[in-house]
C-alpha cells in the first residue's frame, strides 16, 4: 500500500512546486529593463517660463551616449546642448539653449538599461501654450527591426546551447554512463557548444547596432565593437567565450578518457550500485569527481555571464538575486537539457548500448531535484520581479508568466506519464527476468541431454572413423608398394633393354672401328638411357597440400562474412523486439512531447527577459497617474515638483510621493510632501523625512520634518535653502517598523 502512495504523493508534491516554480523555469531572472518614471518638465506639462534642463528619472541605472537625449522645438530643431549628464541617482539631465519661445516642445530618449537591453521613447511640454508641431518621432527603437529580431533570436539559441551543453554532460555523468561513447549523445553535447559559442559571437557583433542606430550596416563597426568591449555585457559575452574554451576541454576529456573507462560499466546495473567499489576502481571514480567539480565550476561560470549583466545585477537585493539566479540557470538546465539527452538516448542508443530503466530513474531523481530547486529559486524571483499579485493579469509580463505556468504544468503532467511508462518497463523487465531464467533452466537441461547423447554419437563416430581412416591407411600403403613395385620392375626391365642395345652397338662399332672409345660412348648412352626412363618424382602431396591450404583460406574469410552477418541479422532483430516493446514505445513518446513543450516554454522564457517585468511596468503607470492627479489636484504648483514613485518591499509598501518646492528660490521656501498609493489615492506612513544636499559645494545634507497636515499630506514653511544650484532632494518614507526606502531627483534652485 505504502509502495503504491508514495510515487503518486510525489508525483504530486512535484507538480504542485513545478506550477509555484514556473514563475521562473528559464533563464528571466529579476529587476528588469529601466522604465521612465519621471521628468521635469513632465509629461505634457505646460511652464509659464523656459527651463534651463530637461530631467528624466528612470527606474535603475541606464548609460547614455551623446545623442541618448534630444530636445526638438516645434520646426524640429535641437535646442538641447551638450552631453547628458547624471546629476544623482536615476536621474539625467540635458542643458536646453536658452530663450525658447512659446510652443510645444518633444523629449526624444534612446539609452542602455542597467540590465542590458535598451530602451527607447518621446514625449512632450509646452512653453506658454501648446503648438503644433511637426516632429513626428518614430515608435521603432534599435530593438525593432531586423537586427532586433537577429539578436532575439541570438538569445534564444545561446539559452538553448547552454542548456544542451550542461544539461547533456550532466546525464552523461549521473545517469548513464555509458552514453558517453554513443555518437548521438556526442553530437548532441557538441552541438549545444557550437550552437552556444556561435550564438555568443553572433551577440557581440549585433550588440553595438542593437543598442544605438539598429541599421545592419553597422554590425561590423569596428568601432562600436570596442565600445561594446567597454560595457558589462560586451565583458560578460568576452568572458562567456573564454569560458566555452575550457568547456571545448571538459568536452574532450568527458568523450575520450571517460568514454573508454566506461566501457566496462555495465548499462543496466542497479541504481543501488552506482558508486559502489566495483564501478571501475580508483581511477574511474576519480576521473568522474574530477569531471563533476570541473564541469560544475564551468557550468556556474557561463550562467554567471548571464546573472552578471542582465536583470539579476540590478534592483533590490542584487547580491542575492545573482547566485539565486545561477542556480536556477543550471536546474533549469539539468531538467531540460538531460530530458534532450534522454530523448536521443531513446531514438538513437545502438543496440550494444541501450539506455535502460535505470538511467530513466536516475535521470527522474535529478529532474525532481531541478524542479524543487527552480520552484524555490522561482519563489523569490518572482517577489522581485512582480511585486503584486495584480501584476499577473495588469501587465504584459505577468500575461506571458501565466503562459510559462501553463506550459510548465503541462510538461510536469507528461513527465507523470512518463515515470508511468518507467515503472511499467521495470515491471515488464523483472517478469521478463522470471520467464527468462524458467526457460533458461529448461534450455540448459535439455541442452545437458542433447550434449550428453551427442558425446556418445561422436565417440562411436571417432572410432568408426578411426578405424576407416587404419583400413585406408593399409590399403593406401599396400597400393603403393604395388605400384611401387611395378615401377621397379619396369625400370629394371628398360635398363636391361638398354644395355643390351647399348651392348650391340659397342660391339658392332669396335668391329668397324677397333677402338676404345666406343665403350665410353656406350657407357654415356645407357646411362642417359637410364636417365631418360627414370620416372619424375611424384609431386601430388605438395599439389594437394597447396589446394587444402588455399580452401582453408577461403573457408576461413567465408566464416567471418557469415558471423558478420549473422551479428548485424542478431542486432536488428533485438532492435525490432526493443521498438516492439510497447511500453518502450509509450515512454519515446511521452519523452518527445515533454521535448516538445520545453522547446516552446524556452521560447516564452526568452521573451520574457525582453519584456518589461511587472513591478517596473506598474511603477511606471503608479508615476504617470500621480503625475496627471498631481496636476488635477493643484499639488505640482510649487516653482519646482518632483514625482518619484517608492516601494520598501513591505505590505502596502508601494506608492509614489510628490514634493512641492516654492519658489525654490535662494531663502526661505514652502515645501508641501505628497503621499499616493499605486491606484493614485491619498495615503498615510508612519514616517516621511526630507533631506537636500548640494554636493558641488559640499553643502548638506540639510534635514526638513514636515507636519503632517490630512491624509497623505505634509508640509514645511521657511525651508531655508541657503544659495542656488543643482540640488539633490532626497525623501526617506517609512511604510512599518522595518520597511521603509529613500528616493531621490535633483531640482534646480535659483
Amino acid at each position: 500500500m505504502t509502495q503504491t502512495i508514495a510515487p503518486r504523493v510525489r508525483t504530486l508534491v512535484l507538480l504542485f512546486l513545478a506550477v509555484a516554480g514556473a514563475l521562473l523555469a528559464g533563464a528571466a531572472p529579476v529587476s528588469a529593463h529601466a522604465a521612465l518614471t519621471g521628468s521635469d518638465p513632465a509629461q505634457g506639462a505646460v511652464v509659464d517660463t523656459a527651463p534651463s534642463q530637461v530631467s528624466l528619472t528612470f527606474s535603475e541605472p541606464i548609460a547614455v551616449g551623446d545623442d541618448s537625449v534630444r530636445v526638438l522645438d516645434p520646426k524640429g530643431e535641437r535646442v538641447d546642448k551638450g552631453d547628458p549628464a547624471n546629476p544623482s541617482g536615476t536621474t539625467y539631465s540635458v542643458r536646453l539653449v536658452s530663450g525658447l519661445p512659446d510652443g510645444t516642445y518633444t523629449v526624444a530618449y534612446q539609452v542602455v538599461s542597467a540590465d542590458s537591453h535598451p530602451v527607447a521613447g518621446a514625449f512632450t511640454f509646452s512653453i506658454g501654450a501648446p503648438s503644433e508641431t511637426t516632429v513626428s518621432v518614430s515608435a521603432q527603437g534599435s530593438d525593432d527591426g531586423l537586427v532586433g529580431w537577429l539578436y532575439g533570436f541570438g538569445r534564444y539559441v545561446s539559452y538553448a546551447g547552454f542548456v544542451v551543453l550542461a544539461g547533456g554532460a550532466a546525464f552523461v555523468l549521473a545517469c548513464w554512463a555509458p552514453g558517453a561513447r554513443v555518437r548521438a549523445v556526442q553530437r548532441l553535447v557538441v552541438s549545444g557548444w557550437l550552437a552556444l559559442t556561435a550564438a555568443t559571437l553572433g551577440l557581440l557583433m549585433l550588440r553595438g547596432s542593437y543598442t544605438t542606430s539598429g541599421k545592419v550596416g553597422d554590425v561590423f563597426d569596428l568601432e562600436l565593437l570596442g565600445d561594446v568591449l567597454q560595457t558589462k555585457t560586451g565583458a560578460a559575452l568576452v568572458s562567456r567565450l573564454l569560458l566555452l574554451a575550457a568547456a571545448a576541454l571538459f568536452i574532450a576529456v568527458l568523450f575520450g578518457a571517460y568514454a573508454r573507462t566506461a566501457d566496462a560499466v555495465e548499462p543496466d546495473r542497479d541504481a543501488e550500485d552506482d558508486g559502489g567499489d566495483d564501478d571501475g576502481g580508483p581511477d574511474k571514480r576519480d576521473l568522474t569527481l574530477g569531471l563533476a567539480l570541473g564541469g560544475t565550476v564551468v557550468a556556474a561560470g557561463l550562467a554567471a555571464s548571464w546573472a552578471m549583466s542582465e536583470h539579476a545585477s540590478q534592483g533590490l537585493q542584487a547580491g542575492v538575486a545573482m547566485p539565486v539566479d545561477v542556480v536556477h540557470l543550471l536546474a533549469v538546465a539539468a531538467w531540460l537539457g538531460g530530458l534532450t539527452a534522454l530523448l536521443v538516448a531513446l531514438y538513437r542508443a545502438p543496440v550494444e548500448t541501450p539506455v535502460g530503466r535505470d538511467a530513466v530513474r536516475r535521470f527522474s531523481r535529478l529532474a525532481f531535484g531541478s524542479v524543487v530547486t527552480l520552484a524555490v529559486t522561482g519563489v523569490y524571483q518572482s517577489w522581485r520581479q512582480l511585486g503584486s499579485w495584480s501584476a499577473f493579469t495588469d501587465t504584459r509580463y505577468g500575461q506571458l508568466l501565466l503562459v510559462k505556468i501553463a506550459l510548465v504544468a503541462v510538461m510536469v503532467a507528461v513527465a507523470f506519464l512518463s515515470r508511468r511508462w518507467t515503472q511499467r518497463l521495470a515491471d515488464a523487465r523483472v517478469s521478463e527476468a522470471a520467464e527468462e531464467a524458467e526457460r533458461t533452466e529448461a534450455t540448459e537441461r535439455a541442452e545437458e541431454a542433447v550434449r550428453a547423447e551427442e558425446a556418445e554419437r561422436t565417440e562411436e563416430a571417432v572410432r568408426a572413423e578411426e578405424a576407416v581412416r587404419v583400413k585406408a591407411t593399409v590399403r593406401a600403403k599396400e597400393a603403393v608398394r604395388a605400384k611401387e613395385a611395378v615401377r621397379a620392375e619396369a625400370t629394371e626391365r628398360a635398363k636391361e633393354a638398354v644395355r643390351a642395345e647399348a651392348t650391340k652397338r659397342a660391339e658392332e662399332e669396335k668391329q668397324l672401328a677397333g677402338t676404345a672409345p666406343a665403350e665410353a660412348s656406350g657407357a654415356s648412352e645407357v646411362s642417359e638411357a637410364s636417365m631418360a626412363v627414370e620416372p619424375p618424382k611424384a609431386s601430388g602431396a605438395s599439389d594437394a597440400f597447396d589446394a587444402e591450404k588455399a580452401e582453408a583460406g577461403q573457408g576461413s574469410v567465408r566464416a567471418a562474412q557469415l558471423a558478420r552477418q549473422r551479428a548485424a541479422a542478431e542486432a536488428a532483430r533485438q532492435k525490432r523486439l526493443r521498438d516492439a516493446d510497447p511500453n518502450r514505445f509509450g515512454l519515446r513518446r511521452s519523452v518527445l512531447a515533454e521535448a516538445g513543450v520545453a522547446v516552446v516554454l524556452l521560447a516564452v522564457t526568452t521573451v520574457l527577459t525582453q519584456t518589461e517585468p511587472g513591478r517596473t511596468e506598474q511603477d511606471a503607470r503608479a508615476a504617470t497617474a500621480a503625475s496627471s492627479s498631481a496636476s488635477a489636484t493643484g499639488q505640482g504648483s510649487g516653482a519646482v515638483s518632483l514625482t518619484m514613485p517608492f516601494d520598501t518591499g513591505g505590505k502596502s509598501g508601494k506608492g509614489v510621493v510628490s514634493i512641492d518646492l516654492d519658489p525654490a528660490q535662494a531663502g526661505d521656501n514652502a515645501l508641501h510632501v505628497y503621499v499616493e498609493g499605486p491606484d493614485g489615492t491619498p495615503v498615510d506612513v508612519p514616517e516621511v523625512k526630507i533631506a537636500l544636499t548640494l554636493a558641488a559645494q559640499n553643502i548638506g545634507p540639510l534635514p526638513v520634518a514636515p507636519d503632517h497636515v490630512t491624509t497623505g499630506h505634509w508640509s514645511a514653511s521657511r525651508v531655508q535653502i541657503p544659495m542656488a544650484g543643482d540640488w539633490k532632494v532626497e525623501v526617506t518614507v517609512r511604510t512599518s517598523d522595518i520597511d521603509q526606502v529613500t528616493v531621490s531627483k535633483n531640482a534646480q534652485i535659483g
